[in-house]
């Protein structure tokens, strides 16, 4: 009896069996890059999450204005508008603020001012003239 074809057959199947595993080897470890990078990403919002925490009982509670909204801009404007003599457009609020004098910037502002007006904090006297209510 001739095993030869036996021997050949079963070479072909460690063969395969062999690149499956190398396949299977190089997935895992691929899986387990991608596991660690996960994990140190977690980590680093869980550290991230405990310093903001630490840091927001640091911070006082805001008194400048009631209802103000959350933005960094509202405070500036407000400046702006306690050092004004007069009325002020939205062009001359970018301008204080330092933004560029792009439509955007300035339609920005404009809408921010229009925010102000609805909440009661400022006032528009002609249309596009804000000033700081008295």
């Amino acid at each position: 009896m001739n095993i030869q074809p036996l021997f050949e057959a079963l070479d072909v199947q460690e063969d395969a069996a062999r690149a499956m595993t190398d396949g299977l080897r190089t997935q895992i470890d691929e899986l387990q890059a991608r596991l660690r990078e996960a994990e140190t990403h977690l980590e680093h919002l869980a550290i991230t999450r405990k310093t903001v925490t630490a840091l927001a009982d640091r911070i006082p509670a805001r008194t400048d204005s009631p209802g103000l909204p959350e933005h960094p801009d509202y405070p500036r404007i407000l400046a702006v508008f306690n050092e004004a003599t007069g009325p002020l457009r939205a062009r001359d609020v970018c301008e204080a603020l330092d933004h560029e004098l792009l439509p955007k910037n300035v339609e920005g502002i404009r809408a921010k001012l229009k925010r102000l007006v609805k909440l009661d904090i400022i006032t528009e006297d002609d249309a596009g003239s804000f000033a700081r209510k008295q």
